[in-house]
This record gives structure tokens, C-alpha cells and sequence, in this order.
């Protein structure tokens, strides 16, 4: 078991409100209001590759990503998901799940790019779809945490 550090920002917090967990990972909603939807699914020790877990952990982590996209192209219907996996800055694997619409702030673009220039018609749009979005967040949230309890996503030994 790989120890955690009272140094690493992960191991300190949650990392965000935290919407459901278990011994080897959890799920956060990310405070990102102008990205409304983004999530997190954080492993709990310090892991830094995808290849130094366990087959099943592997496995039950990559789970618990599926029924997130699953959950998010359910309620909140984003025409796409973004997926990233970077863990640079901190030993935790994490995944973020990202809902896009074609109409966000930085579409095509990546959320961590600089906004490309829109026209105040295409803000006024996206500043009502995304009110729309945060108005479904409960439901989301509610629909997610259900979803990862009733799958049961196992609880396997760590590496």
C-alpha cells in the first residue's frame, strides 16, 4: 500500500464535493462554474501510471469512468465528453470527465486553452445553455451517485 503524504493536495482534500467513494477511489464534482458538469474520478493512493495497478483495478477504475460519461450523456445530453488523463502536477491517476457542447466557452478547443473570440450573440447563447446545465446539475449528481452504488464497482487490493 502506498502511502499517503500530508504534502499532496489530493491526499490533503477531497479535491472537490465529493459525490460518492469507496477504498480505492472517488468521484468529485469539479468547481468549475464555467464548465458546468466537469468530474473527476480521483484514485486514492499515490499511483502515478494506469499500468501500475492491477488488472481489476485497472479495470474498476476505468468502470467507474464508463458510468460517468455514461451518466453525463444521460442527463445532460453534451454533444461531446472530453477524457483526459494527465497527473503531472500530483501522484494521484485521475481522470477528468469533461461534457463539451458546441456552443461552450472554449469549443473546439480544450477547457484549459484560451477561449477562442466569439460574438456576443454566441455568448449570450452560451451564458443560457449553460444556466440551463446548472439547472439539471442536482438531477446529475443525484442520477451519478446512484449509478456508481448500484454498480458495485469492486473493492480489489491495491498494487
Amino acid at each position: 500500500m502506498t502511502q499517503l503524504s500530508d504534502t499532496c493536495p489530493l491526499c490533503r482534500e477531497a479535491g472537490g464535493a465529493i459525490v460518492w467513494k469507496n477504498q480505492q477511489m472517488r468521484v468529485i464534482a469539479v468547481d468549475e462554474p464555467a464548465h458546468p458538469g466537469f468530474t473527476r474520478v480521483i484514485w486514492q493512493e499515490h499511483i502515478a501510471e494506469m499500468t501500475q495497478l492491477p488488472p481489476q483495478a485497472r479495470n474498476d477504475f476505468m468502470e467507474a469512468v464508463w458510468l460517468v460519461e455514461q451518466v453525463q450523456r444521460q442527463i445532460l445530453k453534451p454533444h461531446k465528453i472530453n477524457l483526459a488523463q494527465f497527473g503531472n502536477m500530483v501522484p494521484h491517476l485521475h481522470w477528468h470527465i469533461i461534457p463539451r457542447w458546441t456552443d461552450d466557452s472554449h469549443f473546439p478547443d480544450a477547457i484549459w486553452a484560451a477561449p477562442p473570440a466569439r460574438t456576443p450573440e454566441q455568448t449570450a447563447a452560451w451564458a443560457r445553455r449553460k444556466a440551463d446545465i446548472h439547472a439539471q446539475l442536482p438531477q446529475y449528481w443525484a442520477e451519478l451517485q446512484k449509478t456508481l452504488q448500484c454498480n458495485n464497482i469492486g473493492i480489489t487490493p491495491g498494487p
